[in-house]
C-alpha cells in the first residue's frame, strides 16, 4: 500500500511539469512576436477579439442574456 500512495503522490508533480514544457512550447513564439510594434499590436487585437468573440458565443449558447 505504500507504494500505491508513492506512486500515486507522483502524479501530480508529473503534470505539472508537462504542462509547463507545453505552455513553454505553445508560448516561446509569441513572446518573440512582442518584438515588433506591428506584431505586437496584432497580437493585442487579435486576443482581445478572441476573447470577446468567445464570451459572445459562450453568452448565445448558455442563454445567460440577451446579446443585443
Amino acid at each position: 500500500m505504500k507504494d500505491f500512495l508513492e506512486n500515486v503522490l507522483r502524479y501530480p508533480k508529473f503534470l505539472a511539469i508537462i504542462t509547463a514544457g507545453v505552455l513553454s512550447v505553445a508560448l516561446k513564439p509569441l513572446f518573440d512576436l512582442w518584438q515588433r510594434p506591428v506584431t505586437a499590436f496584432a497580437l493585442v487585437v487579435g486576443s482581445i477579439s478572441s476573447l470577446v468573440g468567445l464570451s459572445l458565443v459562450l453568452r448565445a449558447m448558455l442563454g445567460l442574456d440577451p446579446i443585443f
